[in-house]
């Protein structure tokens, strides 16, 4: 039998925010305005990527901390899923494209200025109807020079239809401790890979190479609070000014099992809320796994290594227990520019994609070597 919970997608709600294509869109409270080194090492352990190069002040003596790539999501809420319009209508985050004109560095004072870039509809066996909402965000420093540009996207999907759809069996996935201490091990193996302060030349990469791999997880609670601390959410508020943002945006009070309003961002933690919008368990933020697929790549490219480019697509819901592998391929090398293309892969532990990506990296040549500062 058909029930409805949550609010329904209407021609007149997609039509009316369609009428905002182009216009420039309101960011939101800002969790980051600055790159300071505390906010750069909050960031890199949230995504538990404790390269030296963001959280050592000594690593490179009289030189600024430098930031992981995906700092930029702590910046700006709408980059990182902050979507207007269709009221009720669950947004699922899943990708990005971002550009970097240079590397994000300890100082940095960014603005960002979004804009809804399009509305498209998309098939989807997992809803039925669904919108890709499609936002460009550009970064600029108090000078007005632009640091960084990222078209970043959701899709809007009724809760209801998507709940009976059942598309997803929920997930369980359980460790032994013999696998956990294996875990463990591993995360020292790619610890110990990381290229850091010895140069990775262009010359020394062919077509071919593997990126080595690293692990994330398996996911936790914890986890997703970890990567908030750093990142900052998007309506993750307490007490009077939770009522408040309830107050001014109702369709964001979505009832708990004891009556107490909470936002639809509970569903990367509360597996009741994860089952009543249509999804096998509570899952990772999207700009978490991106961030991911992020860290792959500068710990292959080394300190001297400017990632330019990188564009990652969330797959499939990462559950509560489950374990991303995150590895890559060199699919081009120019060696005049000194430019290299990579394809990236995230798998979870059953071997099923999770993420899959693009990036595009700038190594040092020999007798070149200026680093990515």
């Amino acid at each position: 039998m058909h029930t409805t919970e949550f609010e329904v997608l209407s021609d007149d709600a997609i039509e009316a925010l369609r009428s905002k294509i182009d216009e420039p869109v309101h960011r939101g409270r800002v969790y980051r305005s600055v790159l300071d080194a505390d906010a750069i090492k909050a960031y890199a352990l949230g995504i538990g990527d404790p390269n030296p190069l963001w959280t050592d002040p000594g690593h490179r003596p009289g030189q600024p901390l430098l930031a992981p790539p995906s700092a930029l999501f702590s910046m700006d809420r709408v980059l990182s899923g902050y979507v207007m319009g269709l009221p009720g209508i669950h947004a699922m985050w899943a990708g990005a494209d971002i550009r970097y004109e240079r590397p994000l560095q300890e100082g940095d004072r960014l603005t960002g200025t979004a804009r809804l870039k399009d509305l498209i509809e998309r098939p989807s066996r997992f809803a039925g109807r669904s919108f890709q909402q499609i936002y460009t965000v550009e970064f600029h420093d108090p000078a007005g020079e632009l640091v960084a540009t990222g078209d970043s996207y959701c899709f809007r999907i009724a809760r209801d239809a998507a709940r009976e759809a059942g598309k997803y069996e929920p997930i369980r996935v359980e460790w032994t401790p013999e696998q956990i201490a294996e875990l463990g091990q591993r995360y020292a193996e790619q610890e110990a890979r990381r290229r850091g302060s010895t140069p990775r030349y262009v010359e020394e990469v062919q077509v071919g190479d593997s990126v080595p791999p690293i692990i994330k997880g398996p996911y936790t609670a914890t986890t997703a609070v970890a990567f908030l601390l750093g990142w900052g959410g998007l309506y993750v508020r307490a007490h009077g000014d939770a009522f408040e943002l309830y107050e001014r945006h109702p369709a964001l009070a979505i009832p708990n099992e004891w009556g107490v309003p909470e936002p639809p961002e509970r569903v990367h933690w509360d597996p009741i809320l994860a089952a009543r919008v249509g999804v096998p368990g509570a899952y990772d933020y999207g700009p978490e796994r991106w961030s991911w697929m992020s860290h792959v790549v500068t710990d292959w490219m080394g300190d001297m290594g400017h990632l330019q480019r990188i564009n990652v697509e969330v797959r499939r819901h990462n559950v509560l227990g489950e374990l991303v592998t995150c590895d890559g391929t060199v699919t081009g090398v120019d060696t005049a520019t000194g430019v290299v293309q990579l394809k990236l892969n995230g798998v979870n532990q059953d071997g099923h994609e999770s993420a899959r990506g693009t990036a595009e990296v700038v190594l040092p040549k020999r007798g070149h070597d200026h680093g990515a500062a």
